[in-house]
């Protein structure tokens, strides 16, 4: 930590505690530059953003890598800049950091305080949040996706609710990549009674090697039930099964993706429900004969939704929280009534869900499976290896703040 005082600090180089230069790097979205994101990510010289009295200036040391900067990078399937009516973005929903600066009413933190970030943000005014439910609030939006201000910047201005303590057994690379998705994977299997995950239960979850699916096999796991993980590689078996699957399936195996055929063309569907009827007795290789899954954890969307109902057991919940492979959605929907299955949305967590998450991470039951890290100038990089679907399983992360530590750290791996 440096003593002078700057206007702005190059990336590694930590000001003074609690000095807050006039400008930053970041590194920037614009509408003109939609695209892949070695295209869209720009670096620049931004202006040090400025917090309310509820609010917290973050010093970045690490952010998380999410295909949200993906998508805020293509300007697909809309462009976040006409949802925050701004001429810039900069992405980034993870981060680990240092409070550098507190709003007059925050009282929990003060300057110097070692944080990590949960990605959720709302109007603390609004009736839902206060005594009903945050998530379903209208006024509720993914920090560094629906803000325009993100953690791919030295500096990062959120809501005070949004800090919670950083794990002291982890690395600031470790701690900064882990809660967009834990927290997202926590509510999903927990946040939606009757249907939270319970000891024994059997819960099948796409991909299972990814960022997402890691944490949900662990959380299955902390609770006694019973994961199974889908792959599309076999080379990532094993790799989750140490996280605690008890069976693994390769996708690539059956050949039933994709929109449900229609019910009145007799050969075509009856070419679907033989694959279907396969892949559903390779789980009961786990569950037992004729045991259907209780719960399904949902994310590719367009191409698997179509199964994953079939395969369900009767009263049981497909729990959907994205749609990597599309956002169309076909079923029958015979299955769905006659059966009393529940399709549930489910939309990342709020305080009280990300805080549960967390102390998990703190209390060492979950690992922020934390597969490769990037310095400042591969941001872009970083993000075109996921829109590739080139990342190695896990989570990524990239450093900003913490830059000579964590390079010390990968040279000691």
């Amino acid at each position: 930590m440096t003593t002078e005082e700057k206007d702005i600090y190059p990336i590694g180089e930590v000001p003074p505690l609690g000095f807050v230069p006039k400008k930053m790097h970041a590194w920037v979205i614009r509408k003109d530059r939609h695209g892949n994101p070695m295209q869209s990510f720009q670096a620049e010289e931004f202006d040090v953003p400025e917090i309310g009295p509820n609010d917290v200036l973050v010093f970045v040391m690490a952010a998380g890598v999410n295909y949200n900067g993906v998508w805020a990078g293509l300007g697909k399937p809309i462009s976040v800049l006409d949802v925050t009516k701004k001429d810039y973005h900069i992405a980034g929903s993870d981060a680990s950091g240092i409070v550098w600066k507190v709003g007059s009413d925050v009282k929990k933190w003060k300057v110097g305080d070692e944080i990590v970030v949960h990605a959720m943000t709302w109007d603390h005014e609004d009736v839902e949040v206060n005594g009903g439910e945050p998530m379903l609030s209208e006024t509720n939006k993914v920090f560094g996706y629906e803000t325009a201000d993100g953690t791919f910047a030295q500096f990062t201005a959120v809501q005070a609710h949004q800090l919670m303590k950083k794990p002291p057994q982890l690395s600031w690379e470790e701690s900064g990549c882990y809660n967009l998705t834990l927290v997202t994977a926590y509510r999903m299997l927990f946040g939606h009674a009757p249907h939270e995950l319970k000891p024994g239960q059997y819960v099948l979850i796409w991909g299972a090697s990814g960022g997402l699916g890691s944490f949900a096999v662990q959380l299955a796991k902390t609770v006694g039930a019973k994961p199974i993980g889908i792959i599309s590689d076999n080379s990532k078996a094993e790799y989750v099964k140490s996280l605690g699957a008890v069976g693994v399936l390769n996708r690539k195996d059956f050949n039933c993706w994709g929109e449900h055929p229609d019910i009145d063309d007799a050969e075509a569907y009856g070419n679907y429900m033989k694959e279907v009827r396969k892949f559903g007795k390779a789980l009961w290789e786990f569950t037992g004969k004729g045991k259907n899954v209780d719960m399904v954890f949902e994310h590719p969307g367009e191409t698997t939704v179509p199964v994953s109902m079939f395969i369900v057991k009767r009263g049981g919940m497909v729990v959907i929280c994205a749609g990597t492979t599309g956002y169309n959605l076909t079923l029958d929907a015979r299955y769905l009534w006659m059966h009393s299955k529940r399709l549930q949305g489910s939309h990342f967590g709020n305080s009280k869900q990300a805080h549960a998450a967390n102390n998990l991470v703190l209390d060492g039951a979950i690992d922020p499976c934390m597969s490769e890290v990037f310095e400042w100038d591969k941001i872009p990089f970083a993000h075109e290896k996921m829109f590739n679907n080139e990342h190695k399983a896990g989570n990524m992360a990239v450093l900003v703040g913490a830059l000579e530590e964590g390079l010390k750290t990968i040279k000691e791996e």
